[in-house]
């Protein structure tokens, strides 16, 4: 597409195209920058525009003696544990546009740089939300008298290894995501680069992606205080609603609107499966 000089362009056919264009693009770099993205539930029901979904979580089953099942003329009822989401937070970004600001860049040069800062603030407040709410869920893990980093990660991470109750038997490590903040991820960091000997160790990488199993992660969203946030897929849900960006005029000037809104909602799924290491009080 030609560079979009002129305001106007974005209320006929031409722009609202381009727009849509760009809206396709933030929703994929959205999801692409969430660290909560692959931790979010995704078996959700309902249709979202009705205000909420639902996400179920089934009981485990139970092994009977052979014949039961006949003897009794009906098999076991599978249940579940409905929880309801509520798609409760609306939000907005609704930024003006004059005519002095598109002559360096054109239309979509400024659309296109203010569509990348909209990816990293939806990104921000989504993970916020979810890590906050998973925090408020999370069982607290006592890490008295531990001070090595590697105590303390291994204890939160067994603290779910070895949950049991109705609907789990144990948790696999494969299942886990363990986000960090800065200072424990640097600690963790820092540990693995005294590892001169192993050469699985990358020192001059960034990430490890892995530690004793489990995904690990480090995020500057986490609350105020939490240094450790361990949980399980599916543990949290957020479903998100957004609508394509709009342009309109605004009256009696030569400034145009553009605004895009989104709605979500965060729900912990599965409490008992969210464990949290938090500042020492």
């Amino acid at each position: 597409m030609p560079r979009i000089q002129s305001l106007s362009i974005l209320l006929e056919n031409t722009g609202r195209d381009y727009l849509s264009e760009l809206y396709g693009k933030v929703i994929e770099n959205v999801e692409k920058g969430l660290i909560s993205g692959p931790m979010k539930n995704r078996d959700l029901s309902g249709n979202p525009e009705s205000g909420t979904v639902e996400a179920k979580r089934f009981v485990n089953a139970t092994a009977q003696d052979y014949g039961t099942a006949r003897a009794a003329g009906a098999g076991n009822k599978i249940k579940a544990r409905p929880v309801t989401v509520p798609i409760d937070t609306d939000r907005e970004i609704v930024e003006e546009l004059e005519n002095k600001d598109i002559t360096l860049y054109g239309v979509d040069g400024v659309l296109e740089r203010r569509a990348r800062n909209h990816v990293a603030r939806m990104d921000a407040e989504l993970d916020r939300a979810f890590f906050s709410v998973a925090a408020t869920a999370a069982t607290t893990v006592d890490i008295t008298g531990l001070t090595d980093i590697n105590d303390i990660l291994e204890k939160i991470i067994q603290k779910c290894e070895t949950t049991q109750n109705n609907f789990v038997d144990g948790v696999p490590r494969s299942m886990m995501h363990l986000v960090l903040s800065p200072e424990y991820y640097g600690k963790v960091r820092i540990n693995l680069d005294k590892q001169t000997n192993n050469a699985n160790v990358d020192t001059a990488a960034e990430e490890f992606y892995t530690w004793h199993g489990v995904r690990v992660q480090s995020c500057v969203h986490l609350p105020t205080g939490c240094n450790a946030l361990l949980m399980v897929e599916g543990a949290v849900a957020q479903p998100v609603m957004s609508n394509p960006y709009n342009a309109e005029k605004i009256p009696l000037s030569e400034a145009f609107a553009v605004s895009i809104f989104f709605h979500y909602g965060t729900v912990a799924v599965t409490p008992d499966l969210i464990f949290a290491v938090s500042d020492p009080q």
